[in-house]
C-alpha cells in the first residue's frame, strides 16, 4: 500500500490549520509593517486617552498665570499656554475628545450608510431610486463643507459635532456597500434561499450583511482619520468643543496663532498630535484594505 496518499492528507491538514490570534498578528506585522506602525500609533492614542487621568502630570483645566508661556522644560515637557496650563496634559486629555468623536461619528455614519446601501441594493425599484437620489444630493457637497454647514446650524457642542461629521460619511459608505450587496444579491445561493421561502429580513441578515462586512470595515477604518481631522477643523473654527475643554483643534485656534512667534509650542505640539493620529489611522486603514480585499492580496 502506498504511503503517498497519507502524506498528502497530512500535508493538506497542515496547510488547512487555522492560525492563532498571535500568529495572525505576527503575520500582519511581517506583511504590513506600515500598517503595524499605524496600529501602534492608534494603540498609543487609546492608552493615553483611557489613562489620561493617571498619565497627565497636571490638571488640564487649572492654569497658573505666573507660568504663562513657559518654555518646554523638565517641569513642563511641552511648555504651557497663555493661561499657564500644561500643554502635554491638555494634549493627553484632548485624545479623549478626538477618539470619542472619531469613533462615534465613523461608526454611526458607516453603519447607517451600510444599512441604506443594503436596503437600496436588495429592495431595488423605487426604494433604490429614492435613496440614490438622496445620496447624490449629499455627495454633491464636499465632506468638510457639509459638516461645517450642519455644525453651524446645530451649534457648538460635542454631540452636534458627531452628527455633523457622521452625516457626510453616510452616502460614501452607502455607495460602496450598495455595490457589494448588489453583487452578492445575484449569487446563486441567495436565489436558492429565496426560492426555499426565506423571508427578506432573513436573507438580508444571514446572507447579504455578512458578505458586505469587509467593505464596511474598510470604509470604517478609512473614515476614522478623516473624522478626527474634521473634529479638529470644526473646533478650530469655533464650531466644536468650547473652552476650557481640551481639544486638539481648539488648542490650535485663537491665541495659538497670535503667539506663534512668542510661544510656537502652543500650536506645534497639538498639530503634531493631529497629524500622528490621522496618519496612524490612514496607514492602518490602507493595510487592512489590502489584507481584506482578495484582489489586492499577494500570492
Amino acid at each position: 500500500m502506498s504511503v503517498y496518499p497519507l502524506e498528502h492528507a497530512t500535508a493538506s491538514a497542515t496547510l488547512r490549520r487555522r492560525l492563532t490570534a498571535v500568529e495572525e498578528v505576527g503575520k500582519f506585522i511581517h506583511a504590513k509593517p506600515l500598517g503595524a506602525a499605524g496600529a501602534a500609533v492608534i494603540l498609543a492614542m487609546l492608552i493615553v486617552a483611557f489613562l489620561a487621568r493617571a498619565l497627565a502630570p497636571y490638571d488640564p483645566y487649572t492654569g497658573d498665570y505666573e507660568l504663562q508661556f513657559a518654555r518646554p522644560s523638565l517641569d513642563h515637557w511641552l511648555g504651557t499656554d497663555e493661561f499657564g496650563r500644561d500643554v502635554l496634559s491638555r494634549i493627553m486629555y484632548g485624545a479623549r475628545i478626538a477618539l470619542f468623536v472619531g469613533f462615534t461619528a465613523s461608526v454611526a455614519g458607516c453603519s447607517l450608510g451600510a444599512l441604506l446601501g443594503v436596503l437600496s441594493a436588495y429592495w431595488g425599484g423605487r426604494v433604490d431610486l429614492l435613496l440614490e437620489r438622496v445620496m447624490d444630493i449629499l455627495l454633491s457637497f464636499p465632506q468638510l463643507i457639509l459638516a461645517l454647514a450642519i455644525a453651524s446650524i446645530l451649534g457648538p457642542a460635542v454631540q452636534n459635532v458627531v452628527i455633523a461629521i457622521a452625516i457626510p460619511i453616510v452616502p460614501r459608505v452607502a455607495r460602496v456597500v450598495r455595490a457589494a450587496a448588489m453583487s452578492v444579491k445575484e449569487n446563486v445561493y441567495v436565489e436558492a434561499v429565496r426560492a426555499l421561502g426565506a423571508s427578506r429580513p432573513r436573507v438580508v441578515l444571514q446572507h447579504i450583511v455578512p458578505n458586505v462586512f469587509a467593505p464596511y470595515l474598510i470604509m470604517l477604518t478609512a473614515q476614522l482619520g478623516s473624522a478626527i481631522l474634521a473634529e479638529a477643523s470644526l473646533s478650530y473654527l469655533g464650531l466644536g468643543t468650547a473652552e476650557p475643554t481640551p481639544s486638539w483643534g481648539l488648542m490650535l485656534s485663537g491665541s495659538a496663532a497670535s503667539y506663534a512667534e512668542k510661544a510656537p509650542w502652543i500650536a506645534i505640539f497639538p498639530g503634531i498630535a493631529i497629524s500622528l493620529g490621522v496618519f496612524g489611522f490612514n496607514l492602518f486603514g490602507d493595510s487592512l484594505r489590502d489584507a481584506l480585499d482578495p484582489k489586492l492580496r499577494r500570492g
